[in-house]
């Protein structure tokens, strides 16, 4: 399970180090994608293959299912880790998740996002004042 934060930075060659414990269990080859809330996700390719997976079960007569599929499907990249740990994050990845000098490498289960430093930390304030009410929903759908 991919858990914890960690900040690093991105090289002027759009270069970032992944954390040791997250490479080891990632593996050599990340399926790196435009993310929700303007970060990316990066998945094994495993968990990147059960995705498409499910998503190629959704009808392709739905709008929305065909606009999400084309959101993650066409930004989508195979990655490869380099031997000291970095891969490389595209331009237009970058660019899309505002991406600048420092990042916020996050585990969130069955995937890592990666978030500009900035905004994270914007965003894990605006979550945090509301984490009660969020906990109170998911006990009344029952999911906690």
């Amino acid at each position: 399970m991919l858990i914890g934060e960690y900040t690093h930075s991105i090289d002027d060659k759009n270069r970032v180090s992944l954390p040791v414990k997250f490479r080891q269990e990632m593996g050599k080859k990340i399926v790196l994608t435009p993310g929700l809330d303007n970060c990316l996700f990066a998945f094994t390719v495993k968990e990147w293959n059960k995705i498409s997976d499910k998503l190629a079960e959704s009808s392709m007569l739905q709008a929305d299912t065909r606009s999400f599929n084309r959101f993650l499907f066409g930004g989508a990249v195979e990655v490869d880790v380099d031997s000291i740990g970095r891969i490389l994050v595209p331009d237009f990845l970058k660019s899309r998740a505002g991406l600048k000098e420092k990042v916020s490498i996050v585990g969130v289960q069955n995937r890592i996002e990666i978030w500009d430093n900035v905004s994270w930390n914007e965003y894990k304030k605006v979550v945090e004042k509301k984490a009660d009410a969020l906990a109170e929903k998911l006990g009344q759908v029952g999911m906690l």
